[in-house]
């Protein structure tokens, strides 16, 4: 029996498995008419083809909404400005874009007047939170329906069968069917031999960004990215947009085996998921700022931002890019990341990324200060340490004469 609550809605789609089922069940299950919305954020080759796809499958009407720029610049710099990963290794390269291709999904319900928005999301995944949080951000009014939540499909090979019994075409097949996210930040890889950890991943099989650092070209590439208040700039003199910049960076990266992570991670609904995460560029940017830092940051300031970067990395991950405390953790990175600016020479070689050297307008480094010698006395003279170290250690020599009766 069809539920005939809603005459129009917009799918979140991206023409995998999931979403390409969903079309032909929101038609059986609702007799609705089916608005496809695609929001690029990177993942260009995936997009190819989608327009015919879905409309053939049974969407009236496919939007393809370029976010790609607006992305790198607005969610990923932002993140990467504020040193931000999850579980100290996940770059947030699917928890950055969920809220921004939310966001342009409501943008299209609303122009079409549709009733109900639609998401392919698992019900054990992260995903469906952080969509929905984007959702109800925008449209708190809205209905959203999650087929995974209702549907009477239990495994990703029934969501074959079904492809199969309704003709829609795959890219995958049943030794393929690995869960994939692709944007302009990351590759992620997960489900069936990866669900087991034990097993070591087969790289020639999976990786679509990057090379095995094992089988990387055997020569050094050298790099100079540039930083203006914390956010990459420029590459090798050349100025770039945030996206083309990235663009780039994974490309280089790719071809020298870099940003390849194999990480199990406690997901928001409770449980202990393993991916296989390819992040060539944003592996070469986290690492340059970092570097970047060392020498532009005071001592308060890179550890407080250490500190609220976890803070920032959970909020992320957890679906949380619009709250108010988000918000405040984005304009503390602005603040404390004004005076980081430079340029970091990196070395690139079967998968490590080599410091070649470091300089910055701003550099609180001083080598007269960090020398041997004898330099900057007016400054630091050796005899100073006398009474700061008599003082620093004041509360353990009194302790030690109180309880130890010396």
């Amino acid at each position: 029996m069809k539920n005939n609550n809603y005459k129009k809605v917009a799918l979140a789609y991206s023409g995998g498995l999931d979403t390409s089922i969903i079309i032909p069940w929101l038609k059986e299950n609702y007799g609705c008419e089916v608005i496809a919305v695609v929001g690029n954020v990177g993942q260009t080759k995936e997009i190819e083809g989608l327009e015919e796809k879905a409309i053939k499958t049974g969407a009236s009407k496919i939007y393809i909404v370029d976010l790609v720029e607006e992305y790198v610049k607005d969610f990923v710099f932002p993140t990467l400005k504020m040193g931000a990963k999850y579980e100290k290794n996940y770059l947030l390269g699917t928890a950055t874009a969920r809220p921004i291709i939310a966001k342009a999904l409501v943008n299209i319900a609303k122009k079409e007047n549709c009733d109900a928005i639609c998401h392919g999301c698992t019900g054990k995944g992260n995903d469906q939170i952080r969509f929905e949080m984007g959702i109800k951000h925008f449209a708190p009014d809205m209905p959203i329906i999650a087929p995974w939540r209702t549907w009477d499909i239990k495994s990703r090979e029934e969501e074959i069968d079904y492809a199969e019994a309704h003709n829609i075409p795959l890219k995958i097949s049943r030794e393929t069917n690995y869960s994939k996210d692709l944007n302009i930040m990351h590759l992620s890889h997960e489900g069936l031999d990866l669900e087991n950890p034990g097993n070591y991943p087969d790289f020639d099989k999976i990786l679509e960004l990057s090379v095995s650092p094992m089988k990387a070209k055997d020569e050094v590439c050298n790099l100079e990215i540039e930083f203006e208040s914390g956010e990459p700039v420029a590459v090798n003199g050349e100025k770039m947009s945030p996206a083309n910049l990235l663009k780039y960076l994974n490309e280089v990266g790719g071809e020298n085996g870099i940003g390849i992570d194999d990480i199990v991670e406690n997901r928001l609904v409770g449980m202990k998921s393993r991916g296989v995460y390819e992040n060539p560029g944003g592996a070469i940017l986290y690492k340059a700022l970092e570097i970047l830092e060392s020498i532009t940051l005071d001592k308060d300031s890179a550890h407080l931002k250490d500190y609220l970067a976890i803070k920032f990395g959970e909020l992320v991950y957890d679906g949380k890019w619009y709250s108010s405390s988000l918000k405040g953790l984005l304009a503390f990175a602005g603040e404390v990341c004004k005076d980081v600016s430079g340029i970091v020479k990196l070395k690139l070689y079967k998968g490590n990324i080599i410091p070649a050297g470091v300089t910055s307008k701003n550099s609180l480094y001083s080598e007269d200060l960090a020398s041997f010698g004898d330099g900057a006395e007016s400054l630091y003279s050796h005899k100073d340490a006398d009474g700061f170290i008599n003082l620093y250690s004041l509360s353990t020599l009194v302790d030690a004469k109180v309880n130890k009766g010396v």
